[in-house]
């Protein structure tokens, strides 16, 4: 389970998946698998999942084996993409780890830690992790994908009102950079517990 603020993903690797579930919103969301379909929104929050994944995984490290990894979104309050991320890191690194402990590969396919973190210019100011008011009404909106070694995976941002400016994306990305070694020191806390555990 990831919680960014009000935001609460339980992720699990046992290929990625994302869905909202019907209570996670103000509103009830219907499950898009009953309706047949799923939208284009959650489609494309499953390709982010999968390609951020892929960018720190060694592909032919895990033999002739699919590994699903399930975001399910049990609350939302913005930033659902960017826990998900976050979370399906640990939640693969642990499956990884699995095979390992049972002798199925030789070593963990992970190259390098990746998370995600929301981040916009919310009346001027440049902020991180934004919760759904200030995701809102934001002047510009973006999420990083970051890893851990210092590469970009992906970055996604959008002018809400007037255009924003280089500087406050390099602003931005700068919080957004501070903001993922946090969130990397956590995930390694996290796995540390598990082997804990």
């Amino acid at each position: 389970m990831i919680r960014f603020g009000d935001t609460h993903v339980l992720c699990a690797a046992s290929v990625a998946e994302y869905g909202m579930l019907p209570r996670s919103t103000n509103t009830r969301t219907d499950r898009e698998a009953a309706r047949g379909k799923q939208s284009g929104r959650t489609l494309e929050i499953q390709r982010l999942i999968g390609r951020s994944l892929r960018a720190v995984t060694k592909l032919d490290g895990f033999g002739e084996r699919q590994v699903r990894v399930d975001c399910d979104v049990i609350q939302a309050d913005g930033g659902t993409r960017t826990a998900s991320i976050t979370g399906a890191w640990v939640a693969l690194h642990l499956a990884f780890d699995y095979l390992v402990g049972h002798k199925l590969i030789d070593a963990n396919p992970l190259t390098d830690q990746v998370a995600a973190i929301s981040a916009g210019l919310y009346r001027g100011v440049p902020v991180v992790d934004l919760d759904y008011a200030e995701d809102s009404n934001a002047d510009a909106d973006a999420n990083f994908v970051l890893t851990a070694g210092g590469g970009i995976v992906e970055v996604q941002a959008t002018a809400e009102t007037d255009p924003f400016r280089q500087e406050q994306l390099d602003a931005l990305l700068a919080l957004s950079r501070d903001a993922t070694a946090r969130l990397f020191d956590l995930q390694r806390k996290a796995l540390e517990d598990a082997a804990r555990a």
